[in-house]
């Protein structure tokens, strides 16, 4: 879940129109490429099978297949988890359809176990990420690695208070432009609120970003979305996870970008 956003545009596609959970999740996730370094240089430094938790269509697992690795993609959602398989075409690629603080997987020696873009910030607080670190635990071989990506910075904006906030990310799909909008970042008690304005319109596809040859007076109005993610630090997950059974290490950082927030990427050892 990277707060801040970044334009990108994309020609429209031949084959079958994806759903549109793919799609959302391609325009808000897909384009963030400053972690894939860290998971590939993790990756390299510990042979042997790999679990991504919170997979989705594949930005990372892709990555990470490019480079010759096997990998288990683990998410919730059944349709992204069919967009990667589709994507990948490859035997090294195996998909698990669960969730993060309940898997139970025939496999319980995987070498890496990686967790990117906020995703152990979306499990419901303490006790779903202590629920998550046991099962990671029982799945990672001894001395295996469990890599936790965790928001380092909050930046918050409003726009709505007249605060300008970050570009649109939009996208063409046969013919059709989605447009989502990052319009809010703020904490609430313990949780970081991201609220984003998502549009559909009908394009003829000589324009983008809304320019002539959109059709917004036939469009359907936009749809408010808002993630919450729980507030946790470095030093709070390491003590969650010795707990667990983990043991820390020195974590990692994922530095800021001009469109993407930066992560601190905390390291445990089983």
């Amino acid at each position: 879940m990277v707060v801040k956003a970044a334009n990108i545009s994309a020609r429209p596609r031949r084959a079958a129109t994806p759903a549109s959970e793919v799609i959302w999740h391609d325009l808000e996730c897909g384009s963030y490429r400053a972690d894939l370094p860290l998971w590939r240089e993790l990756a390299d430094g510990h042979p042997g099978p790999i679990l991504d938790v919170g997979a989705g269509s594949g930005r990372v697992a892709l990555s990470l297949l490019e480079a010759g690795h096997s990998v288990t993609a683990l998410d919730l959602d059944p349709t992204l988890l069919g967009a990667l398989k589709e994507r990948a075409a490859t035997n090294r690629i195996e998909t698990a359809c669960a969730d993060a603080r309940s898997f139970a997987l025939s496999r319980r020696d995987f070498a890496l176990c990686i967790v990117p873009m906020q995703t152990i910030q979306l499990l419901g607080g303490p006790t779903g990420r202590v629920a998550f670190l046991r099962r990671a635990h029982a799945h990672l071989r001894r001395g295996g690695l469990l890599a936790c990506a965790i928001l380092s910075a909050l930046e918050p904006f409003d726009c709505p208070d007249g605060e300008i906030g970050p570009a649109a990310e939009s996208a063409y799909v046969d013919g059709i432009l989605y447009v989502s909008r990052a319009t809010r970042v703020g904490m609430h008690g313990r949780r970081v609120v991201i609220e984003r304005q998502r549009q559909i319109l009908v394009s003829d596809e000589r324009g983008e970003g809304g320019a002539p040859g959109c059709d917004a007076a036939a469009a359907p109005a936009p749809e408010r979305n808002v993630i919450e993610l729980d507030h946790v630090t470095a030093p709070e997950l390491e003590r969650e996870a010795t707990g667990a059974g983990l043991r820390p290490e020195s974590a990692r950082e994922v530095p800021p970008t001009d469109d993407h927030a930066g992560s601190a990427v905390v390291m445990l050892r089983a």
